[in-house]
């Protein structure tokens, strides 16, 4: 069976990148259903038997490999073949590639997803995209599929929050207290001080406010909200172009299989 490795930096990452691209793909492919996606790829991390990795874990795997798989690391001399540093993530993503490379001798993957929150932090879109270009023409073939959220994942939960009419006077209030619209407009939401007056700037604090901290409320705005007002919510906050990459990416992958 097919694997698609994720790499994220939380649990929560992991569940929003993941549905949204189950339900980007049964968009793009007629015939596939939930009930069968199971039958044709999981999500994996790094580690055999696991549903993604972390960045914060990432050395430790690279080392566990090391000593439990025989896994030699290439030298690495942090740059590119064109002598260009690597900007913020892309000398740790070359390692992540490194090592994928590796254990497809003994595992079908297929394709590898990079999750990152650019807390405004632009070299790190700029970083991950020079790792992908370090590993486009490898052998045996790996899609690398790049998802950046601006500035945060917090920020495409927005994208995708419809008021209900018990919510509709804080999302009012909110909205008075910003000027704008947080669910429209979520990339302008850049703070991360949980101190007034910054914090209404702060996406997270404005999820849980209109999510009363309710997971699974807060799981609607990905796993219900339309894939076309996702789109159209989420050219400034990375969320259209996660989904464009999935499309060119992992679209061709279910369909050849």
């Amino acid at each position: 069976m097919s694997e698609f490795i994720v790499i994220v930096e939380s649990g929560a990452d992991a569940r929003t990148a993941t549905k949204l691209a189950e339900r980007v793909l049964m968009e793009q492919i007629d015939w596939l259903e939930p009930d069968i996606i199971k039958y044709i790829f999981n999500w994996s991390g790094l580690q055999a038997g696991t549903e993604h990795s972390c960045w914060s874990d990432v050395d430790k795997i690279i080392d566990d490999a090391k000593e439990k798989l025989i896994y030699k690391s290439p030298r690495f001399l942090g740059h590119s073949n064109k002598g260009v540093p690597f900007k913020a993530d892309g000398a740790i993503s070359i390692k992540v590639l490194k090592l994928v490379d590796f254990l497809q001798r003994t595992r079908q993957i297929k394709a590898i997803i990079f999750i990152r929150d650019l807390d405004n932090q632009p070299e790190r879109r700029e970083g991950l995209e020079q790792a992908r270009s370090e590993h486009i023409n490898r052998q045996p073939q790996l899609k690398i599929v790049i998802g950046t959220a601006n500035p945060k994942r917090e920020a495409w939960v927005l994208n995708g929050f419809i008021a209900s009419n018990q919510e509709e006077q804080i999302l009012e209030e909110i909205k008075t207290l910003l000027n704008f619209d947080p669910c429209i407009e979520s990339h302008r939401l850049r703070s991360t001080s949980q101190k007034e007056p910054d914090r209404i700037r702060n996406p997270k604090v404005i999820v849980e406010q209109l999510t009363s901290k309710d997971m699974k409320r807060e799981q609607q705005c990905w796993e219900n909200t339309s894939l076309n007002l996702l789109r159209q919510r989420g050219v400034h906050t990375g969320l259209t172009a996660y989904i464009q990459e999935i499309e060119q990416h992992l679209t061709p992958i279910i369909l050849s299989e």
